[in-house]
Formats: structure tokens, sequence, C-alpha cells
């Protein structure tokens, strides 16, 4: 008997663009997005909330992209930082990404930069940005 694994159920009609349907019917196509059930949205979203430091950033990053393909970058924005608005959080595009899934995981994790915000000047400074200060 071969287990199943359980997938990302599908989101209401017009609600969503993901491509949910189209990346199923694909024989070609990496389906590990779709491993992201509701519920385990739920305990990435407390996760990312959770976070404690840089190092604890970079390698949910890495796990992201390693289990589910989702590139996520956190960086400094283009402009002048004045609080956590200033740091571009960007996912890449990528089929079968709820759209709601794509909203969540920067809201949880400009959260956790505002519960510590020494994550943020770790951040900065490793982008060389509080070099004179």
């Amino acid at each position: 008997m071969k287990p199943t694994v359980p997938i990302r159920t599908s989101c209401p009609p017009g609600a969503c663009t993901c491509g949910r349907d189209e990346l199923l019917e694909s024989a070609e196509a990496d389906l590990r997005i779709l491993y992201l059930t509701r519920q385990e949205e739920t305990r990435l979203l407390g996760r990312l909330e959770a976070i404690t430091s840089l190092a604890d950033l970079e390698h949910m990053q890495r796990r992201l992209h390693e289990q589910l393909g989702i590139r996520l970058e956190v960086a400094p924005g283009p402009n002048e930082v004045r609080s956590m608005r200033g740091i571009r959080i960007h996912i890449e595009e990528l089929p079968g990404l709820c759209r709601k899934t794509r909203q969540a995981l920067p809201k949880a994790i400009r959260r956790a930069l505002e519960n510590r915000p020494e994550i943020a000047f770790m951040l900065l400074n490793a982008q060389d940005l509080l070099r004179d200060a």
C-alpha cells in the first residue's frame, strides 16, 4: 500500500489565482507547495512569529526552500529604514502558493521583527547599514 500525503484543499472558485488545479494536472510539476495544508500553514506561521535571532530566520528561509520550494527574501528596503515597514519581505512567484499564504508569511515575519527588534538590527548590521552607528 502506498501511503498518501495530505495536500491542500482547493480555494473557492474565483477567490485565488494559485493555479493548484493546473499544478496537479501537470506531470512534471513540483508538488511540494501543496503539502502545506491549512493546519501546517498555521504551525508555520506560529513558528515564523517565534523566531529568536537572525540565524533562526535564515534557517527558516532555507527550510522553506528545501521543504516547500518557497524562496523568501528578507532585506532592508531601498529607502531609509525607520520602522519594520522599511524592511522588504519578498516571496518569489510560485505556482500553487495560495494568495492568503503569500500575504500571511510576511505579516508573521513582521510581527516577529516587531516583537524582537534586535533581529531587525542584526539584519541591518549584516547588510552593513549600521557601520557608522
